[in-house]
């Protein structure tokens, strides 16, 4: 019988339609790449949910976040995405969480209630604050690394941390997780150099389909890994 999955079935059969279900994903981050990520699990058939972000909707935000439109600014980015979620899918378990994640924040969360993590916020404290979470809890993660300030969407690649190059936000990634004694970490980064003006100051410029890829390509792994 047909139902919203059945084109996904057919690429992963009805096993891997059953572990999807089954499976809570933590996406921290709901704007340009972690809202593009969050969209696409829930289309996949991920059967719960954790939204945590602190933004509200504005208008700078309408040129490439998926939940933000004229009709949503000002309010609650992930109240925004439940009520869209829960359209795609009324049968999932959801929970959104209005908070600046941050090593202060940290305690809020149980990890271990996760089968993966996704993170696609923008501080570097928060950023490692995370992987050393998923790290004590064993649960895999996956990390955006800087999408600001490009222009071409095809040079994403999928690395681990350490082998990155180019990217500023990945520099100073590494060097945090060292000095905390992380062996390694799944990153989606581009090699592509940061726009800059012609003054020489980089500003945070962002377009409607950078961002967007590398949340795309960051759901295509989170589902690959929790069907394998």
């Amino acid at each position: 019988m047909e139902n919203q999955f059945s084109r996904t079935e057919m690429l992963i059969g009805k096993e891997g339609l059953n572990k999807l279900s089954k499976s809570r994903v933590a996406v921290f981050g709901t704007g340009g790449v972690g809202g593009y990520t969050a969209e696409a699990l829930v289309r996949c058939g991920i059967g719960a949910i954790d939204l945590i972000d602190s933004d509200k909707v504005s208008k700078s935000n309408i040129n490439r976040q998926i939940y933000a439109l004229h009709s949503t600014v000002g309010k609650y980015k992930v109240d925004v995405a439940k009520e869209r979620i829960l359209d795609i899918n009324p049968d999932i378990k959801i929970r959104t969480y209005k908070t600046f994640f941050s090593p202060e924040t940290s305690p809020e969360f149980d990890f271990s209630e996760y089968d993966y993590v996704v993170d696609a916020i923008d501080t570097v404290s928060g950023k490692t604050e995370l992987v050393i979470q998923a790290d004590r809890a064993g649960v895999p993660i996956i990390s955006s690394m800087g999408a600001g300030n490009k222009m071409r969407a095809d040079m994403f690649e999928v690395s681990d941390i350490y082998k990155t190059s180019v990217c500023p936000l990945a520099k100073a990634m590494r060097e945090q997780l060292r000095k905390r004694g992380i062996k390694s970490l799944k990153v989606v980064y581009s090699k592509e150099v940061p726009i800059k003006s012609d003054n020489g100051v980089r500003y945070p410029g962002s377009n409607s389909f950078v961002p967007p890829v590398a949340g795309l390509i960051i759901a295509g792994e989170v589902i690959k890994d929790l069907i394998l």
